[in-house]
């Protein structure tokens, strides 16, 4: 196993275009990390660099003790699992899991030993004498995993591998990769634009947009304390609900102006975020996640909240919570992500994940119950999340 750094990395193409910038990141020995933003962030140019698949244009990348800036891809000690399987389709299983050994002049009991094990890891055992095209697409990305395996890297490289997968199926995958990156510890870097695949497999998830690294954290971290509004709303499914107020300091607290209706901010919320005193006057951007929302009826007492009153425009049934959308007559705040949808309508379209047994319908006026402890705010000009 190693440790793989990534020391201020640059990808710089010819034609000008900074797809990297001053990338720096530990992927410690034995942990699973996970890279992730959206579509053209520069993820798997990232990932690339470190197979040496792609050319470095500065800063310095190691693996263990060695710098491998200019190390050949076969030459780094690392496995790939690429997104389509790259599997040979007149091999056997059992040809396809041993292809690297054989290239490296494994002995023919080791690879044996070698590739049996790794198929009963994986529970391929009955398909060895099987070809790619008379398997599932979770058995075969199996054999993709196994012919990683059989290599015994320093690190594994993902690359976007359950892609290609139906969704119930990913889920399952999901599981079955955890589990192995566990069983076997190895150092493990994987890509994908899926958030909440990063937030259930890694033991950290680093978020990147435009070449730029957002945030490196734990996966309830950033869902907790975001650095900023783009891994705010990156993060969470639902994304969080943003919008744009005026700031203002009361003897009891704070509030903020969101359109025609008007926030109440406790006390402790200020006392949590001392920065936000800088604010008075001004306008910033106020996050709630939609499961920080509830019918204001159903409110567990004891729980600090603040109330807003809107009325229902659609509702979404999923049994063990219901989505209810409700506009706001306040400005759209831009997540920063080229794949989001925005709403650009003059009334900001929010989302709450409400009790199940709340019963509104579209067209009804509510009490939505917000949970004060768990607001988000964020400077409009900066973006970056407002504590100290």
């Amino acid at each position: 196993m190693a440790q793989v750094v990534l020391d201020k990395i640059d990808k710089i193409y010819p034609n000008g275009f900074q797809a990297v910038t001053e990338l720096s990141l530990e992927i410690e020995d034995g942990e699973f990390l996970v890279l992730v933003g959206p579509s053209g962030c520069g993820k798997s140019t990232a990932l690339r660099m470190i197979a040496g698949l792609e050319e470095i244009s500065g800063g310095e990348m190691r693996i263990g003790d060695r710098i491998v800036n200019d190390v050949e891809p076969k030459d780094r000690d690392i496995a790939m699992v690429f997104q389509n399987y790259a599997l040979y389709p007149h091999m056997s299983v059992y040809d396809n899991i041993g292809f690297a050994l054989k290239l490296a002049k494994v002995p023919k009991e080791e690879a044996d030993v070698r590739i049996r094990e790794a198929a009963r890891i994986l529970e391929l055992e009955d398909n060895l004498d099987r070809k790619p095209g008379q398997l599932s697409g979770g058995q075969r990305q199996r054999v993709a995993m196994g012919r990683a395996i059989v290599r015994k890297p320093s690190a594994f490289l993902m690359d976007e591998p359950l892609s290609n997968l139906d969704a119930k199926l990913r889920v399952q995958m999901r599981a079955e990769i955890a589990r192995l990156q566990r069983e076997l510890g190895v150092t493990t870097f994987y890509v994908t634009h899926d958030q909440v695949e990063a937030m259930t497999m890694g033991d950290r998830v680093a978020v990147i947009k435009d070449g730029v690294l957002q945030q490196v954290d734990t996966p309830q971290k950033l869902y907790d304390r975001p650095n900023n509004v783009f891994v705010a709303a990156f993060i969470g499914s639902p994304s969080m609900n943003l919008f744009e107020g005026i700031f203002s300091l009361n003897s009891e607290g704070a509030s903020v102006a969101l359109g025609s209706q008007t926030l109440q901010i406790p006390a402790p919320v200020i006392e949590a975020r001392p920065g936000l005193r800088r604010f008075d006057g001004k306008s910033l951007i106020f996050g709630v996640r939609p499961e920080d929302m509830n019918d204001a009826a159903l409110v567990e007492s004891g729980l600090v909240t603040t109330n807003i009153t809107a009325e229902v425009a659609l509702i979404e049934a999923l049994g063990a919570d219901i989505l209810v959308h409700f506009p706001l007559d306040t400005p759209v705040v831009d997540s920063g992500d080229p794949d989001a949808v925005q709403d650009l309508s003059e009334n900001t379209m929010v989302v709450g994940r409400f009790d199940p047994r709340s019963r509104p319908r579209p067209g009804d006026t509510v009490d939505v119950a917000i949970n004060a402890a768990r607001m988000n705010f964020f400077d409009s000009e900066s973006r970056l999340a407002i504590w100290e």
